[in-house]
């Protein structure tokens, strides 16, 4: 069983509901739809006749390409001898070059359409290339694994998610802060370190994601001189890791949104009696072996799993989880 699980630990879990009066409001109008994810919009602005996100899916079949841009999706028809398709080492080619998985699902691309009597069809398909960082900066998954598993003030780190605040919130590597690289300029003073000699780590959304090289130079000309990069980042991170997760992020970037989800209680069942998140199974950890074969998830579908303040109960559950 392989699941996409994102680990963090609460204080106090208790259900409330407000009812809030009725207030008339004016008619709806349908918001315009995206044509770049708002992680594209540090780079790139929205150009008419294309769009920016992260390539989901391609069938041949149908001859259909889709693209995920945040959570929305675009689909696109497309010719297998028309099109033409620049993969990440910048090499051009056909409809061949979608074949065999050669351009990873999550990769972020733009797609360049044209649209008649309201059907896209894909002309040009990009892959953006891999960042280039020097070697002597990056970082693997096992050295962060390493790091994490010390903890800061052992492991003598500082661990930065250039990401902006809302791709934070969806879960983030343990013991990071968030360091915006937008916001870097801003928050640089506050939360980066006194001693310009620390190790500081800086990590985003994977092999193409310039945030993280961006925040190291912008480190390097604060005069920090022991700065990594994560490249890999967090895609790498969630194949064999957790993602943690604070209470507030749970409700704003998953509850509020009605993301599905699957929500794991692993408290013992007089603590989970007293209160629980709305929409979460009891699971106690005790009583694993018995509930985790009644478990029905599918392999993409996050799972969260809590327990209380200071417990290990999550951590444990985790593990037993993914292996």
């Amino acid at each position: 069983m392989t699941m996409k699980t994102i680990l963090f630990t609460v204080t106090v879990c208790v259900t409330t509901t407000t009812v809030l009066a009725a207030e008339p409001t004016a008619p709806f109008v349908s918001p315009a739809k995206a044509t770049i994810a708002k992680i594209c919009t540090n780079c790139h602005k929205a150009e008419p006749g294309s769009v920016r996100g992260n390539f989901d899916i391609v069938t041949f079949k149908a001859k259909t390409i889709q693209v995920k841009i945040d959570d929305a999706v675009e689909q696109f028809k497309f010719d297998e001898d028309e099109i033409k398709v620049v993969n990440g080492a910048g090499k051009t080619g056909d409809g061949e070059f979608l074949k065999d998985n050669l351009i990873k699902k999550g990769h972020e691309v733009k797609v360049e359409y044209t649209e008649k009597n309201g059907v896209k069809t894909a002309t040009k398909l990009i892959a953006k290339p891999p960042v280039k960082v020097s070697p002597d900066m990056v970082m693997k998954t096992t050295d962060i694994e390493k790091l994490v598993a010390q903890g800061p003030e052992k492991g003598k780190y500082f661990l930065f998610d250039s990401r902006p605040l809302p791709r934070f919130q969806d879960g983030y590597i343990p013991t990071a802060n968030n360091l915006p690289f937008p916001a870097f300029d801003k928050l640089a003073e506050k939360l980066l370190p006194k001693d310009k000699n620390a190790l500081i780590i800086f990590y985003c959304a994977g092999v193409t994601c310039n945030m993280s090289p961006g925040s190291a130079e912008k480190a390097r000309k604060l005069g920090y001189t022991n700065i990594k990069v994560y490249i890999d980042g967090m895609p790498a991170w969630l194949e064999k890791n957790s993602a943690a997760l604070t209470v507030q992020f749970l409700k704003e970037a998953w509850l509020d949104k009605n993301i599905p989800h699957v929500l794991l209680d692993v408290r013992p069942e007089k603590e989970a009696a007293k209160g629980f998140i709305t929409g979460a199974v009891a699971f106690p950890a005790k009583q694993l072996n018995k509930h985790v074969k009644k478990l029905d998830v599918t392999k993409n579908a996050p799972v969260v799993i809590y327990d209380q303040k200071g417990g290990k109960e999550a951590t444990v559950n985790l593990f037993i989880l993914y292996f």
